[in-house]
């Protein structure tokens, strides 16, 4: 067995004991992808695409209520008039502009990205976390990585 294939089902059965649908799916997803013969136009496609695609449905998702109605214009403003809405507000805000960086940083830094991708699997598979730890991860790691910078700067 070549050392991919053993990786992957490593995986699944970190997935299976963790019990962790997400990990498991996703393995048997790429397992499928690759051994259909797929492999060599379908996976560099998600490895380039893929945390974007993957956004863009979390996006989604978290914009349905405001489609169906469930959560309005009111709604806003009345959430507004609460300090922990003013609290999500400046995180949300955070969040997104360290994601940002998070992506450049996954995308030009192999070594980062095995770690953090590896950091993922496990929060996921044995601390019940969800998979947008990369690219948060990601962020904070860049955020970090600047700080540093600047302190270094400061000494010498």
């Amino acid at each position: 067995m070549n050392q991919p294939l053993i990786f992957m089902l490593l995986l699944l059965a970190v997935g299976f004991f963790a019990k962790n649908q997400t990990l498991m799916i996703a393995v048997a997803v790429l397992l499928v992808i690759h051994y259909s013969g797929f492999g060599n136009s379908v996976l560099p496609y998600i490895q380039s695409k893929g945390i974007q695609i993957g956004v863009t449905i979390i996006t989604i998702a978290v914009l349905v209520p405001i489609m169906t109605g469930d959560i309005g214009l009111r709604d806003l403003q009345e959430a507004m008039g609460s300090s922990y809405a003013w609290i999500a507000l400046v995180s949300g805000i955070f969040v997104a502009v360290i994601a940002a960086n998070g992506i450049d940083l996954l995308q030009s830094d192999p070594h980062i990205t095995v770690a953090l991708v590896f950091g993922t699997i496990l929060a996921v598979a044995v601390f019940g976390g969800v998979a947008v730890g990369p690219v948060i991860g990601a962020g904070i790691a860049y955020l970090a990585m600047r700080i540093v910078e600047f302190f270094s700067t400061l000494g010498g």
